[in-house]
């Protein structure tokens, strides 16, 4: 369903996985990885994505500063990613994303959804670039709550995860109560299929949320 194709930047070109529905296209979304790459559970992401009706691009974000990376889900690979999302900024992050919706716009309209490093990135595609988004679990989404989303957002946590404490998600019901967001009975990273945090009914109830949330917001 999915292929690699080149993505043209203002800051260069990275990588995109580019998958495409089998009929036409209902409207279009940017995947945005988590700080391990955009792997084969990302491409995996989007091919479902791509498989309820969307376009889709999930770029490779770490190839302006690192091409090809695909990290492993243990410490090192943690620490890596982080050093590569420090390396690569914000700006140039949201840049990517802005790059990918130019790319789409002939599919309909666009939005993204990210996990993550990607969940902080998709809130801030909806505040600055005004595209809906949908958050997975984004640890450093706090440090963004005091600026007002152009576009709806909807949130996704896990209670059980250690990374973003009962008051961090408090927040996001404080600074943005007009935004719909739901909690899980279960851990950081609860959508990655085939790891140990993986949690299915969590995943999949989140999964039907997302794309109600999607038809309502991309029609």
């Amino acid at each position: 369903m999915g292929h690699w194709t080149t993505l043209e930047t203002e800051r260069g070109q990275v990588a995109a996985w580019h998958a495409t529905p089998a009929t036409p296209p209902r409207a279009a979304l940017v995947v945005i990885q988590e700080v391990f790459g955009a792997n084969a559970h990302i491409r995996a992401v989007a091919d479902g994505f791509a498989g309820a009706g969307f376009e889709v691009l999930a770029p490779a974000f770490f190839d302006l500063v690192e091409r090809d990376v695909e990290l492993d889900y243990d410490d090192a690979g943690l620490v890596r990613g982080r050093e590569l999302v420090q390396a690569l900024g914000t700006d140039a992050a949201l840049d990517i994303v802005a790059a990918a919706a130019r790319v789409l716009a002939p599919a309909g309209k666009v939005g993204t959804v990210g996990y993550c490093w990607g969940g902080t990135i998709a809130l801030l595609a909806a505040v600055r670039l005004g595209l809906p988004s949908v958050s997975y679990y984004g640890a450093r989404n706090t440090a963004f709550l005091g600026e007002t989303p152009k576009a709806p957002v909807m949130f996704h946590f896990g209670s059980e995860d250690p990374s973003i404490p009962a008051e961090a998600v408090q927040q996001h019901r404080e600074r943005l109560p007009q935004m719909q967001l739901f909690e899980y009975p279960a851990g950081h990273a609860f959508n990655r299929a085939g790891d140990p945090h993986y949690h299915e009914p969590s995943a999949r109830l989140a999964r039907e949320r997302t794309l109600t949330f999607l038809s309502e917001n991309l029609r």
